[in-house]
């Protein structure tokens, strides 16, 4: 009977913030100036990947996070791929990423034969631990040349790979020592953090490289869409020849002159995004304007928290959270399928990576917080339109 009315008690808390609508998990913002850039984009006939407004969503891409070189991808997914590519990652790494995490980052080192070896998160950051990965690296791992490898599988392990869950910094500083202490290349799944920020600094940037996803249900949308941030202009010219098909620049010509992917963003794409670009911090202060109402509805409900970041760190919030206690985990899935019959889009945490069926085989460290975490998360309705 309690159980039954803390679910009760939590749906009434969500309609107070978002009314007695029905609500979506993330809707995109569309405003004013979309249809007149989009219908720019197609009177020009240049609506595939040649046209300025790809060059000119590159730029603003650039000047908002200071990132040296960006490149526009067609999602996300591609960004992560070419990261790995560039950053040396080969057949047989193995690959540190977060096991609370969306299918992309792994997959991604699988197109490249690479091993995802999952680490665990904490529930500070939903990032990865660092002071439990670097236990787990020494007592793991062997140095041989400049590199570290498994004692167990002998591979070498070559990447760390943190992705900012819902729009959110781990400790970077930290993580970035142990890459540096266990000679692995830092490549930020920065996928879900457009206009997050560690210590003034925008996430992706931290690493040799980083990726940034402009997915329809994103705080930014190209209908479909990413980048890559990167530090090395050599890095810059390889990735962004690779995106074009391993094409050769002539003036009528068509010479390729290896393996490439066809990853390049659409200039209507960029033409979307150059709109969306500049309602960003418009957007940014209304997620937080709605993390406050969130905050003060379920203030007084022990049972729950509304997960915030402290005060250096500045997230996008994309998608607000909510984390039940160990003892009310179990009525998690209630109040999902009461909120679904009521129209309230509410989502839980991915399965982890390492549950999924193609992914089970990968090595993997003790994944307790992650279990837990995936257990009693639950991303409420995001949108700016849920308030």
């Amino acid at each position: 009977m309690k159980n039954q009315k803390l679910v009760i008690k939590i749906l009434d808390n969500i309609k107070k913030v978002t009314g007695k609508k029905k609500v979506a998990l993330h809707e995109p913002v569309f405003w004013s100036n979309e249809k007149q850039q989009l219908t720019k984009c197609i009177n020009s006939t240049f609506v595939s990947t040649a046209g300025k407004f790809v060059d000119v969503f590159e730029k603003k891409i650039k000047k908002y996070t200071k990132s040296s070189y960006v490149l526009a991808t067609n999602s996300g997914t591609s960004a992560l791929h070419i990261c790995f590519i560039v950053s040396g990652v080969k057949n047989n790494d193995e690959v540190l990423i977060p096991a609370l995490n969306f299918v992309a980052s792994s997959n991604a080192a699988i197109y490249c034969g690479a091993i995802p070896h999952f680490v665990d998160t904490e529930e500070e950051t939903l990032s990865i631990n660092p002071e439990k990965l670097y236990d787990y690296l020494v007592k793991i791992t062997y140095k041989k040349g400049k590199h570290f490898y498994n004692k167990k599988t002998k591979r070498r392990i070559k990447a760390l790979v943190p992705t900012h869950i819902f729009g959110h910094s781990g400790n970077l500083e930290t993580l970035l020592k142990i890459a540096n202490r266990f000679n692995l290349v830092f490549i930020e799944d920065a996928s879900e953090a457009v206009g997050s920020f560690y210590k003034k600094k925008h996430l992706g940037t931290f690493g040799s490289t980083g990726a940034l996803s402009f997915n329809g249900n994103k705080i930014l949308t190209t209908g479909s869409g990413g980048a890559i941030l990167l530090k090395k202009k050599k890095d810059f010219i390889k990735a962004k020849k690779l995106i074009s098909v391993s094409k050769i620049k002539h003036k009528w010509d068509l010479i390729y002159d290896g393996i490439g992917y066809n990853y390049k963003m659409s200039n209507i794409q960029a033409a979307l995004g150059c709109a969306q670009f500049d309602k960003l911090e418009k957007i940014i202060n209304l997620k937080h304007k709605l993390l406050r109402k969130y905050k003060k509805v379920f203030e007084k409900l022990p049972e729950v928290r509304v997960f915030e970041l402290n005060n250096f760190r500045r997230s996008n919030y994309w998608l607000q959270t909510l984390i039940l206690s160990n003892n009310f985990i179990k009525i998690r899935d209630k109040i999902l399928k009461k909120a679904n019959v009521q129209k309230i889009m509410l989502r839980p945490a991915w399965k982890l990576a390492s549950t999924l069926s193609h992914l089970n085989k990968y090595p993997r460290m003790d994944l307790t917080t992650s279990i837990k975490l995936q257990k009693s998360i639950i991303n409420l309705p995001s949108s700016i339109y849920s308030q």
